[in-house]
């Protein structure tokens, strides 16, 4: 504030005339005997009881007419700001204003406001001045990026929207969320087109990633430079108990330039080998970090149960925790001391094998690489980190008891099934089992009595491909590597009969339009069907990066199907097949309530190739905040976890072109003088002073009138 604004507000200081004036009037004279007093009759003391109101009311209004000059001088000099664009000409503009809902936004600015809530407030103060004939849209960035308000020239939905949006748990998916946004404003008639992002911009990317920009016909805005992340985090992202043993996976922001994430590859693999050391505080790093002075405890209620100290400057690292004899099963693991976010310092434990179970049937000697090592499949499992617990199985489990065990089955290229064997599998996928089927030449050999039948109706025959690749337009589900399968060029591949697609999801094609990948729903479960093995020998498929991006979707469609009891925030837990599902949020506090989700859903047939398929119930919930969820299917109870992604606790911003903070976009110099208002309240003091004026005088007249009678 300038030496101007004090003056001018210094004039507050005559409020104190009016109470000296007030105190005079009714200060008491000095009593002295009259002995004729005592002849004259006494007389009410009305009009000193009507002066004292009429003084007061008086007071009120000519002291808050002192003040309201004093704010009226000083309000040249005091403006308030608020966000606003520049605009181009004049013209409406299109925006598209993608709000960051990921678990980064939870920490606090220095004023004690979360980075979520500046952000909203920003995003309104940017919508409350915008115009008639203006677009906006609005998108969430939190993986996976989402669509909350399509492109409107509506105003007042705009402002419904950003009330109801909340913040979550989730990752952040900024390349996603900006490509959504210039999709949404592209078409638009608007010649102005924006994308406007409020996020903190820690994303997780390496520190190579391109920075984010316009694209030249739409630019980017980012117009709150302090909502770019900093500070360090520790976050529990999962905990598992063993018997007498609780393993915690800790995850903290990297001292220096390392990202969590990256380092969670080496951590991940020598996990169970340096747990002792990492629960003795043995430390990856002298920097200290966000770690140094913490403990990792084991909760029951209020009671600590067992503890360790973690290292100076933990990144990803494994922790075990000794329990005493008979530890209750409801636990929890929190981490002592304070950090950027407070709501992931803590994380339910859960029994072991909350990671996803899964079963691979593979051919060592054909699958075998020239570098030696396991199967491509299970070096796949292991450098995807996918949180699944992978099995190699040296035929397919022929009991339900042992099919059981897994919720995820990949089978390569096996010569038929046995009925036995196809009864019990078809059962475990009824149940909720996701079973990966690859079909060769030895699928195509199966013995008199051995086939697929229900999982693969028909006959599978294997012969010369036709077609030297897929056609990257059908592969949707395996993203830009996609490209890559155009040129495949295999030996040979499985051919199926037309019955085997009718009642089947294709997930990509052939050149020629044969069916590579297939997805057939059964009961609560799926089969994803391949019409190629694994086999080195027969394609290079397993060493290209589609391979990856295939395996990552199966072990999403086993946890969505239920195999998992615990999925990252931003996944979705799916029903098909059950009739009620209701989820609520187990609170880890005793003295909270369960927290109902929304299940969303509805009877629809399946997609292409179902036309004449019954329509059958698909539910879906996705849990937005991480922690201990509840379940009940069709009246059985279970419970299930959403966990923080590790890296999400990577709080180092995304790089971001100079003209996307350019003050030719925008910015809080635009000002709004609030000197009228304070006039006219000014003025309506004045009126009131008359008012009041006018009506002590009437009222004085009244009673002079009645003492005259």
């Amino acid at each position: 504030m300038s030496f101007l604004s004090v003056y001018a507000l210094a004039i507050a200081v005559f409020v104190a005339a009016p109470v000296l004036a007030h105190l005079l009037r009714r200060r008491q004279a000095e009593e002295r005997a009259f002995p004729p007093a005592r002849l004259v009759p006494p007389t009410p003391p009305a009009a000193r009881r009507r002066s004292l109101l009429e003084d007061r009311a008086l007071f009120a209004v000519r002291a808050l007419a002192v003040v309201t000059l004093a704010l009226l001088g000083a309000t040249p000099f005091v403006r308030c700001s608020r966000l606003a664009l520049t605009r181009r000409s004049g013209a409406s503009v299109a925006l598209a204003l993608v709000v960051d809902d990921s678990l980064s936004m939870r920490a606090r600015l220095p004023g004690g406001v979360t980075r979520w809530a500046r952000a909203l407030a920003s995003a309104r103060e940017l919508t409350a001045g915008l115009q008639s004939g203006d677009a906006v849209a609005i998108i969430l960035a939190g993986a996976p990026a989402r669509i909350a308000l399509g492109s409107t020239t509506n105003l007042a939905a705009v402002a419904e929207a950003l009330d109801a949006l909340q913040p979550s748990d989730r990752a952040t998916d900024l390349d996603g969320a900006v490509g959504l946004a210039r999709g949404l404003v592209r078409g638009l008639a608007q010649r102005d087109k924006r994308v406007v992002v409020f996020s903190d911009l820690a994303d997780g990317s390496p520190p190579d990633a391109p920075p984010l920009g316009g694209d030249g016909e739409i630019a980017l805005w980012q117009p709150v430079p302090e909502l770019v992340a900093s500070g360090q985090d520790c976050a529990v992202t999962r905990a598992d108990r063993s018997g007498t043993r609780v393993w915690a996976r800790v995850v903290c922001t990297a001292a220096d330039d390392v990202s969590p994430t990256a380092s969670a590859a080496s951590a991940a693999a020598s996990a169970r080998a340096t747990a002792e050391a990492s629960s003795s505080g043995s430390a990856t790093s002298s920097a200290p970090g966000p770690s140094a002075g913490r403990k990792l405890e084991i909760r029951a209620g209020d009671k600590v149960l067992g503890s360790v100290p973690l290292g100076p400057s933990v990144r990803v690292e494994e922790i075990a925790v000794d329990l005493p004899p008979g530890a209750p099963e409801v636990l929890r693991a929190a981490l002592t001391g304070a950090d950027s976010i407070a709501e992931d310092d803590e994380a339910p434990v859960v029994a072991a094998g909350g990671a996803l179970p899964m079963g691979v049937v593979v051919d060592a000697a054909t699958t075998r690489v020239a570098t030696g090592g396991p199967p491509p499949v299970e070096q796949a499992f292991a450098a995807l980190e996918l949180d699944a617990q992978v099995h190699p199985l040296p035929s397919v489990p022929e009991h339900a008891e042992e099919l059981n065990a897994y919720a995820a089955l990949i089978v390569d290229d096996v010569p038929g099934f046995t009925p036995e064997v196809r009864r019990a599998i078809a059962a475990w996928v009824e149940r909720g089992g996701v079973l990966l089927l690859t079909l060769g030449p030895r699928a195509a050999a199966a013995p008199l009595g051995a086939g697929f039948d229900p999982l693969v109706p028909g006959v599978v025959r294997w012969g010369a491909s036709p077609s030297p690749g897929v056609d990257p337009a059908t592969a949707a589900l395996l993203g830009p590597s996609a490209e890559g399968l155009a040129n495949l060029a295999p030996r040979g591949r499985a051919a199926l009969d037309p019955e085997a697609s009718e009642r089947a999801d294709v997930l990509a094609r052939w050149l020629d339009g044969a069916p590579l990948l297939l997805r057939r729903s059964l009961g609560r479960g799926a089969v994803v069907v391949m019409t190629l093995p694994l086999s080195t020998e027969e394609s290079d498929l397993v060493l290209r990066p589609a391979f990856l991006a295939l395996l990552d979707r199966f072990v999403s469609t086993a946890r969505a199907r239920g195999g998992a009891r615990r999925i990252e925030v931003g996944e979705a837990w799916t029903f098909d097949g059950y009739r009620t599902v209701k989820v609520e949020q187990v609170p880890l506090a005793a003295s909270g309530k369960p927290t109902p989700i929304r299940v969303s859903g509805s009877d629809a047939a399946l997609v292409q190739g179902r036309a004449g398929a019954e329509p059958e119930r698909r539910l879906r919930a996705e849990p937005p905040l991480a922690g201990l969820y509840e379940l009940e299917l069709d009246g059985e109870r279970t419970t299930r976890v959403a966990a923080v992604p590790d890296r999400e606790i990577d709080l180092r911003p995304r790089r971001v072109r100079e003209e996307a903070r350019a003050a030719s976009l925008g910015g809080l110099d635009p000002s709004l003088d609030v000197s009228p208002y304070v006039a006219l309240v000014l003025l309506a003091l004045f009126a009131v002073e008359l008012v009041l004026r006018l009506v002590g005088q009437r009222a004085m007249r009244a009673e002079g009138a009645a003492a005259g009678r």
